[in-house]
């Protein structure tokens, strides 16, 4: 009997810590607050240049261009989400005459929108890296979301006259660093 009422006051006792528990109320509107703020890293060009490549048909050439496609932005939603963007660029130089490096950036007429320069020393028995970042905001990011071609130019500057066989490359690496807010 002393049993029976032990378990019937612990079983009253757990009923009433249930019945007066703490709560409150659920606000699901919460999520209309959320904000993301993703960031990716992508490699963004990439090319290996050697003094062969400016030659044509066995003529010596001044510049070499590529370009090409650079349809990131098509994507509506992406482009109303990226709030800022790195461009990292690495140019390594082994190849003995100077360089100018412009990196072009077309809209879709063709028209171009940005030009960064950057300068690449002639390599004198030492490797030459050239480091350089371009940060795109506000009205600098507007022209980048208006790219949808980007274009690499290379000048050789004046000096010691280049081979097929001349020795050396020019190598660029870059890599863009994507800021998103999501809200």
């Amino acid at each position: 009997m002393k049993y029976y009422r032990i378990v019937v006051f612990c079983t009253f006792l757990s009923s009433l810590f249930l019945v007066s528990s703490c709560s409150s109320e659920l606000d699901f509107n919460q999520v209309n607050d959320a904000k993301l703020e993703p960031v990716f890293i992508a490699n963004l060009s990439y090319f290996d240049v050697q003094p062969k490549d400016f030659f044509v048909n066995g003529q010596e050439q001044a510049i070499a261009f590529d370009a090409e496609n650079f349809d990131v932005f098509r994507d509506k939603y992406f482009k109303s989400y990226l709030r800022k963007a790195d461009f990292y660029f690495e140019v390594e130089n082994t190849i003995t005459r100077s360089f100018s490096l412009d990196i072009v950036l077309f809209d879709q007429n063709d028209q171009v929108l940005y030009i960064k320069t950057l300068a690449i020393p002639a390599y004198t028995g030492t490797t030459i890296r050239v480091t350089d970042t371009d940060i795109f905001e506000n009205a600098k990011l507007d022209l980048l979301k208006r790219t949808t071609r980007l274009g690499f130019g290379i000048v050789k500057n004046a000096g010691t006259p280049l081979t097929v066989n001349s020795p050396g490359n020019l190598i660029l690496r870059s890599t863009a660093t994507v800021y998103l807010v999501i809200q």
